[in-house]
């Protein structure tokens, strides 16, 4: 008998590391990385997704002013509806400095 359960595909739990809402079947937490659970039937839950979307960008300040910026991710359903909106930081840069950002979605069976 195996001791994996199976999860229902969408339900969620939080990382007992860092506390983050994540997906029931992951095996490795998405925000601070740890192991959640090793082995298994298959092995299929430690298997990485499938990278669906990937979007890297770099800001520059080139002017004598600081600018603050506001890192904001917007998820809509189908019908073009906003599902969440979340602040995901808030920084500001001085003259010369730059952020690089990265958005990712991976996509993986339960």
């Amino acid at each position: 008998m195996s001791s994996v359960r199976l999860a229902t595909p969408g339900k969620t739990r939080t990382c007992p590391h860092c506390r983050t809402e994540i997906l029931a079947s992951a095996a490795v937490c998405p925000s601070c990385r740890h192991h959640l659970r090793f082995g298994g039937a298959s092995g299929a839950e430690a298997s990485p997704g499938v990278a669906a979307l990937s979007v890297d960008g770099t800001i520059h300040h080139p002017g004598p002013r600081p600018l603050e910026y506001t890192v904001v991710v917007t998820l809509k359903n189908e019908q073009g509806q906003e599902v969440l909106r979340k602040v995901v930081s808030v920084g500001a840069l001085a003259q010369g400095e730059a952020r690089t950002f990265n958005v990712s979605v991976e996509v993986h069976e339960p």
